[in-house]
């Protein structure tokens, strides 16, 4: 009852209050990241979700399109801006997501959203992970996150996936909030510090 119907309301609810909540920071951010990257306040990219149905997740945009002399991207590190850096240890960056959430898209808990181009060197064993909405913090999140190898990302994930419940979704809201006050280990995302996923580590 609770993975097929109460989960989806309560991400319904609670991602529309939080919203209401946060317009004030949200306008805000949004005029300070359009200045400092030149107009675009936000990270739009495609990515695989609940049974692989491809959408579009949307965060604050932290780093720059700064290209070298070859016209490559520079590395992560010398594209954050001032504020994007900010955006970042404080979490705030992960506030759009709350729209994709209300659009059924995305959970307030679940398996962190990964890139399109991970979906076919998945073993079976690991896209269990699509079996449910990926969500804005996870089992992995709150148990590592950068500091742990794929291999238990993964684990993580479908381990979430077979023993979903209220309680053990509270216990991720709880933890998730200690990191985030604490600042422990929130600062970077999986899919720009972690190295790429070949489907071997």
């Amino acid at each position: 009852m609770y993975r097929l119907f109460i989960k989806r309301s309560i991400d319904f609810c609670i991602s529309l209050i939080l919203l209401i909540s946060f317009s004030p920071i949200f306008a805000v951010l949004i005029i300070f990241l359009a200045f400092a990257n030149r107009g675009k306040p936000f990270f739009i990219q495609r990515r695989p979700g609940k049974n692989e149905k491809i959408f579009s997740i949307v965060k604050f945009k932290t780093m720059n399109d700064k290209k070298d002399e070859h016209g490559n991207l520079l590395p992560d590190k010398d594209r954050f801006t001032r504020i994007g850096n900010f955006i970042r240890k404080t979490s705030l960056d992960e506030i759009p997501q709350l729209i994709n959430v209300l659009k059924g898209e995305m959970s307030l808990i679940g398996p962190r959203p990964l890139i399109i181009e991970y979906l076919p060197i998945y073993n079976d064993t690991q896209k269990k992970r699509h079996d449910v909405r990926p969500g804005i913090t996870g089992w992995a999140q709150v148990n590592g996150r950068n500091s742990i190898s794929w291999k238990k990302k993964f684990e993580y994930d479908v381990w979430y996936v077979e023993h979903l419940d209220f309680l053990l979704d509270l216990r991720i809201i709880g933890l998730t909030l200690k990191k985030v006050i604490q600042k422990e280990d929130v600062n970077l995302s999986e899919e720009e510090t972690s190295e790429y996923f070949n489907g071997n580590n």
